[in-house]
């Protein structure tokens, strides 16, 4: 099998996923088409070297529905040969296509792809697809199905993770942020979203509270114990299924948990080939893939088995890893993964996470991949590995190394 190799990753700056946000007007197609545009642009792509573009969201409906991939080739300026698969793994489905692509270059099935995704929360509202897994009792009643955020505080209080330990995380999400948007940090893969008249609508990251403190957090009620414990009870369903826990813990809230925001991103990756054709150098080799399907009711602890997985088909320890994102759904999720491998907080998540700028689902595995990317180059790192928790219970992962 052949290697395959990072070129490039962009993204669009966060933007807030309500009506008042600064990208709420721009449609889920004119922001992947931007991204795509860009990557050409950097690249000195003329689109022909591209077998395919693989494009990630969660929510296929409406505006981003009608297989979303073919219909950004077509507003881009890539040629209408470039065709376009568009993929749905939930939370996981920009770093799903990306690693689509490189086993697909790996197999020797093509020698480059464009592979990300997008998410435009604040105008195609999560759930608004009417999932089978939410809505059709047959399924919903064998699975034990509960929403994410009562799933969250399942972890926590499976976990022994109190309220101020996911408040402590919250708040250190947010000044890592503030320091690495302060610093510049995010600059190199950020594209600005710019009209027609080529106006700056949104250069940075708006969703951030930088001001964020434990007694600020304090003074919010958790969000999930009316649904948990009143209506419609879903902590009785969950006990059903865990009984050894005497009561569930609430202990997630809005400002311990990821941000609803809009945003796109993607991942330019090929073979050796294709960058020596166009003078091009690889950033990082994709060195392994994985993805695993876990619990369905707790849901979120996926991280922690697609890590071992991935390393484990890697050849690798979890000491060979100099860097970690792991996707912060919820602040139990992050704590979980750190409590199971024994890593030192200080190598996850270095410049914040989705607590502080925002969870766009189709988009943040890609996202967190080109962060992952930067921090090495940036701190003179190796290795990195990213992963995601998944709705429904599953799992994804991702290792590279510089090159």
């Amino acid at each position: 099998m052949t290697d395959a190799y990072i070129y490039d990753a962009i993204r669009t700056p966060r933007g807030k996923g309500r009506k008042d946000g600064s990208l709420h007007e721009v449609t889920a197609l004119r922001l992947s088409a931007l991204v795509l545009d860009g990557l050409v642009a950097r690249n000195g792509l003329t689109g022909d070297e591209l077998e395919d573009v693989i494009w990630g969201n969660a929510t296929q409906v409406g505006e981003q529905g009608g297989c979303l991939a073919r219909s950004a080739v077509l507003a881009s300026g890539l040629d209408e040969r470039v065709p376009g698969l568009s993929i749905n793994r939930f939370c996981a489905s920009g770093l799903e296509a990306v690693n689509l692509a490189a086993n697909q270059v790996r197999a020797g099935a093509g020698r480059a792809y464009i592979a990300g995704g997008v998410e435009m929360m604040g105008r195609v509202a999560m759930g608004s697809d009417g999932a089978a897994i939410a809505v059709d009792p047959s399924l919903a009643m064998k699975s034990y199905f509960v929403p994410q955020g009562i799933s969250a505080d399942i972890i926590a209080t499976e976990y022994g993770f109190s309220r101020a330990d996911v408040d402590a995380l919250a708040v250190e999400s947010q000044r890592r942020a503030a320091q690495s948007c302060a610093e510049g940090r995010f600059d190199k893969s950020v594209l600005p979203v710019r009209d027609v008249n080529g106006l700056t609508i949104l250069e940075r990251d708006e969703y951030m509270r930088p001001g964020t403190d434990m007694d600020s957090l304090g003074a919010l009620k958790p969000s999930f114990k009316e649904m948990g414990e009143v209506m419609p009870g879903f902590d009785q369903l969950a006990m059903l299924k865990y009984p050894h826990l005497e009561r569930i813990e609430h202990v997630h809230h809005a400002g311990n948990s990821s941000g609803i925001v809009d945003g796109a991103a993607g991942v330019l990756v090929g073979n050796k080939a294709f960058g020596d054709a166009l003078g091009l150098k690889p950033r990082a080799r994709i060195r392994q893939t994985c993805k695993i399907g876990t619990d369905p009711t707790i849901m979120l602890t996926g991280p922690v088995p697609a890590t071992e997985k991935v390393l484990r088909d890697a050849g690798m320890q979890i000491s060979d890893i100099d860097l970690f994102e792991v996707n912060e759904a919820f602040a139990a999720v992050v704590l979980r993964f750190m409590q199971a491998f024994d890593v030192d907080p200080a190598v996850v998540n270095k410049n914040g996470g989705a607590i502080a700028l925002g969870h766009p689902l189709g988009a943040t595995g890609a996202i967190i991949l080109g962060t992952l990317l930067d921090e090495l180059e940036r701190s003179d790192k190796e290795t990195g590995l990213a992963t995601l928790c998944v709705a429904s219970g599953m799992g994804a992962a991702t290792i590279i190394e510089r090159v």
